[in-house]
């Protein structure tokens, strides 16, 4: 089966806008919409969902961490009552609008340092897989962690995902950053070849990895993100 390519999009707020979204939508699968704890708000949300629809890109969820000044990317202490909840609260605002679209769900991939956090404690996840349970969608996440482990638990269909314009550290976690940097083209779509050969991806200190995926991740807010998406594509259309 031919992986998707995914994108975060829909992290504006007010008349700011962030992001390459509208060229990122010829481009992709699947995107991951904001919805409103570290990015987006009620306009954008309904003009993301408004705007996949027409490209016929399908919709999953982005619910971070309740923090719009650091952009969701600074870690919080929260119980996994409190993951469970800010998940669910997330999550039905954007089904909402996508009602309104005659739209559906089609995943729930949690944003910048939740995400980081949840792969890395299997109490928290369990709040996390518990809301999407809720949603009956898959989650998207990291092969290999608690993404995965408690959705196998708790009967939550699990998507992995590879990151290319991101590094990995040696364990094979990845390394969160609060700027996005420029990512070469070339470097994201050898990445991806090397992973779908089944060989080893390299870590930021030269470890080699193994990643299973079924999705890759290209950020939207990246400086050179459409190129980067661009070449990705071209590696993933060569298998289809």
């Amino acid at each position: 089966m031919t992986a998707t390519l995914n994108s975060d999009m829909g992290e504006g707020l007010g008349l700011h806008s962030f992001g390459n979204d509208e060229t990122l939508l010829d481009l992709v699968d699947v995107i991951n919409l904001a919805c409103g704890f570290h990015a987006g708000d009620p306009d954008v949300m309904d003009a993301t969902v408004a705007a996949a629809v027409a490209h016929d890109v399908r919709i999953g969820a982005h619910p971070g961490l309740p923090d719009l000044t650091g952009f969701g990317r600074r870690r919080m202490v929260l119980t996994p009552e409190e993951v469970e909840s800010i998940v669910l609260y997330q999550v039905g605002a954007l089904t909402a609008f996508l009602a309104k679209h005659g739209a559906s769900l089609n995943h729930v991939k949690p944003h910048g340092a939740l995400y980081g956090m949840l792969a890395g404690d299997p109490a928290l996840m369990v709040g996390a897989a518990r809301a999407a349970k809720v949603f009956g969608v898959p989650f998207f996440g990291i092969a290999g962690t608690a993404h995965e482990t408690v959705c196998g638990e708790l009967g939550v269909p699990f998507v992995a995902e590879l990151y290319v314009d991101l590094d990995y550290d040696d364990e094979g976690n990845l390394i969160i950053l609060r700027r996005p940097e420029r990512t070469d083209p070339a470097a994201a779509a050898e990445r991806v070849r090397r992973a779908q050969q089944g060989r080893p991806v390299l870590s930021v200190n030269g470890t080699e990895l193994d990643i299973r995926f079924d999705s890759v991740c290209v950020h939207s807010d990246a400086p050179n993100s459409p190129d980067v998406a661009a070449a990705v594509r071209a590696v993933l259309d060569e298998n289809q």
